[in-house]
């Protein structure tokens, strides 16, 4: 089933549940890959003063999950969204961050773990589609956005993101595509997945790209710390193979957080300031 018959009976499911979308949203039904499978929908926030500045272009942030982005009445928790969209348009208003198009991807549900995985993981018979995925968004997706936007298309304005599964794809994907994606947000990322495929591959670096990482994870995310101690292992890779904090890296340990849309929609600001830092008010 495409991901667009899934949302209108999701939110057909949902009546008592409001729309909460904030700012200029415009969206782009059942897009159309060659090389997946399934249709999705895609989301796009676009600045303040986009329509009245006709000739500047934009940064753009893709991300992952683009149900969860911006909509409580589309989101996998009911009600609880990520709220990128009233964050991105306050530290806009702000001058905090720089004014950015922002992409949500929407995932198609079942193809989900497929396509957010590098390699399939033979114990849980399941993965290994994020090729295929990243060559959706990097040779169709991306030059549709291109095309009917007005972006900033070189790898220093262009970022991904995305959490768990999400942010281990993302972290995969930028370090496949260094001359597509300058700017990474890596949000709770599935380190476990195929015993710390993603961390062998920073380690397998010939050389460390000039990519810009945010890398987070919750301290109440799964079992017995597991998940963090993952991300540290992660962590430790990136750092050896060059990354400097404060510099082109920023980790963060989140004390108290859970894997949800809660979680990260509170860690949106400080992921935005840190990938898309504003000089001046729109």
């Amino acid at each position: 089933m495409a991901v667009t018959a899934c949302a209108i009976a999701l939110t057909a499911l949902r009546p008592h549940l409001r729309h909460t979308l904030t700012g200029d949203i415009r969206f782009h039904r059942r897009f159309h890959s060659h090389f997946l499978a399934s249709d999705r929908d895609v989301i796009v926030y676009l600045p303040p003063g986009y329509r009245r500045l006709r000739t500047r272009r934009y940064p753009v942030l893709y991300m992952h999950d683009g149900q969860n982005l911006f909509d409580g009445a589309t989101s996998f928790v009911p009600g609880k969204d990520w709220q990128v969209d009233e964050t991105a348009e306050r530290l806009i208003k702000d001058g905090d961050v720089e004014p950015l198009i922002i992409v949500g991807i929407y995932n198609t549900g079942v193809d989900r773990v497929d396509e957010y995985t590098p390699t399939r993981d033979e114990s849980r018979n399941a993965g290994g589609k994020a090729d295929l995925y990243g060559r959706m968004i990097v040779e169709e997706l991306k030059p549709f956005i291109d095309s009917r936007y007005r972006t900033l298309g070189d790898r220093e304005h262009t970022g991904l993101g995305g959490s768990s599964l999400g942010g281990l794809v993302t972290l995969y994907l930028g370090l496949k595509y260094t001359d597509v994606f300058g700017k990474l947000a890596v949000v709770s990322p599935a380190a476990w997945w195929d015993n710390r495929a993603i961390t062998r591959q920073v380690r397998s670096l010939v050389a460390k790209p000039a990519t810009r990482i945010w890398l987070d994870i919750g301290t109440e995310e799964g079992r017995n710390g597991e998940p963090v101690k993952e991300v540290e292992l992660l962590k430790d890779a990136l750092i050896e193979k060059g990354w400097i904090a404060g510099v082109d890296f920023n980790y963060v340990v989140d004390e108290g957080a859970v894997h949800d849309e809660a979680a990260w929609a509170a860690r949106v600001e400080p992921i935005l300031r840190f990938l898309f830092p504003g000089t001046k008010k729109p």
